[in-house]
């Protein structure tokens, strides 16, 4: 059997994840001293309540090697395949403790995939794999075809506050005060390398849903895969930016919350679009 494996950053419910036929490591969140296993013990939308509550910023934490090595002992001793995808090695340390755990282990049926991105981008690599794994790929072919695959898989998003990036210690504060003085909005990305650009700013939310429609429409589009519009909390960036978007012909699949993992970050009202390039 093959296992696909993912991180809790991919933003599967549990429940998804059952329906799908994939496996989650949760990521651990701590907020006032509590910790929490993302997507088990706490839901997006409890998430965002305490963020945007709380005085205090929630710490993430990757799952360490050991949660690992007991998946990988259970498929070894199965004769079991796991293809793994993380997330960005430029953004946590998933990866890092998968591959720790597969020395640990000594099995050759395990196949790690850093996927260089995060959030829902992964689900679309997530339900790639999955279709690969129905047509009867083995899980190698199954991995090597996710390394080609994932530079086609691109996110564009709009901040709304530049609040959480300051609270999470990627802006400083006298940064994140004069930008939101000048009502500043920036685009961010994940870049070929995983790490998180900017590859532009706009000057209010108005203009900031133009820049991001126009830098989405660019794009060659591979519509043969879904497009999805995310949100963190709130919609109406996201109903507007669809809005804006179908006027140019590009009509979304479906629409879906970021989690904790890159939500801690870009704050409620974060919006966005992922979708994947011909």
């Amino acid at each position: 059997m093959i296992r696909i494996l993912l991180d809790s950053s991919a933003d599967y419910s549990a429940q998804e994840a059952k329906e799908h036929n994939l496996e989650l490591v949760p990521i651990n969140i701590t907020f006032n001293g509590k910790n929490y296993l993302d997507g088990i013990d706490i839901t997006k939308d409890e998430f965002y309540d305490l963020l945007t509550s709380s005085e205090e910023f929630p710490k993430t934490a990757q799952p360490s090697p050991q949660d690992y090595v007991d998946l990988f002992e259970d498929a070894k001793e199965k004769g079991d395949s796991i293809v793994y995808l993380s997330l960005s090695s430029s953004l946590s340390g998933t990866f890092q403790s998968a591959t720790l755990a597969k020395s640990m282990v000594e099995y050759d049926e395990i196949y790690l995939v850093d996927t260089l991105s995060a959030t829902r981008a992964i689900r679309i690599m997530a339900e790639y794999a999955c279709k690969l794994r129905e047509e009867g790929n083995d899980a190698a072919t199954i991995a090597e075809k996710l390394e080609e695959f994932k530079s086609r898989v691109v996110i564009l998003a709009a901040l709304d506050t530049l609040e959480y990036l300051s609270k999470g210690g990627r802006l400083s504060k006298t940064a994140a005060a004069v930008g939101e003085l000048a009502n500043l909005k920036p685009i961010i990305t994940v870049t070929p390398e995983g790490t998180i650009g900017v590859p532009a700013k706009a000057l209010g939310r108005n203009k900031a849903i133009s820049t991001l429609t126009k830098m989405i429409t660019e794009k060659q589009i591979d519509t043969t895969f879904p497009i999805y519009s995310l949100y963190a909390v709130g919609e109406e960036n996201t109903e507007k930016l669809e809005q804006k978007l179908g006027k140019e012909g590009v009509r979304v699949t479906k629409r879906l919350q970021i989690g904790p993992t890159i939500g801690c970050h870009v704050g409620p009202g974060a919006y966005g679009v992922i979708f994947v390039t011909k």
